[in-house]
């Protein structure tokens, strides 16, 4: 069976190096960068090209930065939003 590809898009300039998504992701596809961004924050960064699009990184993102995308698919597959108050999950497969 063929792995299922994937690719995340970070808002970095919203990061606030929380680490949750970096312990959350089963393929260790992600780091904290050694840079700050403007905030001065470490942010998370993409260090590995084995995403499988499996969401996790994106369903613990306190800040909801984590767009998650999987091959073939035109439209991101998970979209987190309204974090300040209710929180919305949308998964498209």
């Amino acid at each position: 069976m063929a792995k299922i590809k994937g690719h995340i898009t970070i808002k970095t300039e919203n990061c606030k190096g929380c680490d949750l998504c970096v312990e959350e992701c089963p393929q260790d596809s992600l780091e904290l960068s050694s840079s700050l961004n403007s905030a001065g924050y470490p942010y998370a960064v993409l260090i590995q090209d084995n995403c499988t699009g499996c969401t996790n990184c994106a369903l613990v993102c306190p800040e909801a930065i984590i767009t998650v995308f999987r091959e073939g698919k035109k439209k991101p597959i998970a979209v987190i939003s309204n974090v300040t108050e209710n929180m919305t999950v949308e998964v498209n497969q």
